[in-house]
């Protein structure tokens, strides 16, 4: 049986879409020159909130929608504690970490009366473009993305014309490279950063309920395993550019793809090793590339207008 087949690309994409999702939202934020680490957190939340949503509304729609709006409210604490009270912004990334790690798991019993795991929903299902699947080879590729799937194409594409082709850009990358330079040329710092860490949040929170309601139809404590750290990793090796960043998120959903087609073609490959693969390759990416990044000059320094 060959690893190498359509099917592994879909696996890819389903994989790669959860950790691109986080990247966008953690470029921006750092653009603007607030570090976000709290994506994981982030992420739980959202894949909690489209469940829920799902579940009681009988649209997973409906769920993507309210995880959108859980990512908007997660965000707006993290650029609460950060851009406003100028706290210090690995800690307060990492109290909606732990806050999202542990009520996320806490609520399932208490929505549900089951410990883990939540009852199936409904998802999202893949979008049929007429003409599209019936294309030799790659039709059957089409024919399983979802309209969020093409959506984050277009989110990608989006992101880096408005980050490196747009006024609004600019703005936010002065606010990254130095803030008061950015304040005496007119910018509204504190207004734009908080609106890049909202953002953030938003995008987070996508990749969480994609995680729940596309590539699953429940939500399981822990389920976002690591991705949004993932998707740090992603940011440095990329060096805070959309393409490069982009392109190591798929290179780890193409790593745990191939993790999980390999314990179906190959059993006799230790489990544990191919499951470590991503997480791996990230580790690898950070000891080459830590240190020779061109991080944002301001990212983590907090700002208060003279």
């Amino acid at each position: 049986m060959s690893i190498f087949t359509i099917s592994l690309v879909v696996a890819a994409i389903h994989l790669a879409v959860p950790i691109i999702l986080p990247l966008l939202g953690g470029l921006i934020s750092e653009r603007s020159g607030v570090m976000n680490i709290a994506l994981e957190g982030m992420m739980l939340v959202g894949a909690l909130t489209a469940v829920v949503f799902s579940f009681l509304t009988g649209s997973a729609w409906l769920g993507m929608l309210a995880a959108i709006v859980a990512g908007g409210v997660s965000g707006a604490a993290l650029a609460f504690m950060t851009v406003t009270l100028r706290g210090n912004q690995v800690v307060a990334s990492t109290a909606i970490n732990l806050i999202g790690a542990g009520v996320t798991a806490a609520l399932v019993p208490i929505i549900w009366g089951v410990d883990g795991i939540s009852p199936s929903v409904d998802k999202i299902t893949p979008l049929e473009i007429p003409g599209l699947s019936a294309i030799p080879v790659v039709g059957a590729l089409f024919a399983q993305l979802t309209l969020v799937d093409y959506g984050v194409l277009a989110l990608v594409f989006l992101v880096w014309w408005v980050l490196f082709h747009t006024d609004l850009g600019l703005r936010v990358r002065a606010c990254g490279e130095s803030a008061e330079a950015a304040d005496s040329a007119g910018i509204d710092v504190v207004r734009t950063r908080w609106g890049a860490v909202v953002f953030s949040g938003v995008f987070a929170a996508i990749g969480g309920a994609y995680l729940s309601i596309v590539v699953l139809d429940a939500f399981q404590a822990g389920m976002t395993q690591g991705r949004g750290y993932l998707a740090l990793a992603a940011l440095v090796f990329g060096k805070w550019r959309v393409w490069p960043a982009v392109a190591a998120c798929v290179v780890f959903g193409f790593a745990d793809a191939i993790a999980l087609r390999s314990q179906i073609v190959s059993p006799d490959i230790p489990h544990n090793l191919l499951q470590a693969m991503p997480y791996i390759l990230a580790l690898v990416a950070l000891a080459t590339f830590v240190g020779k990044g061109t991080a944002p000059a301001a990212v983590g320094k907090e700002f208060a207008r003279a």
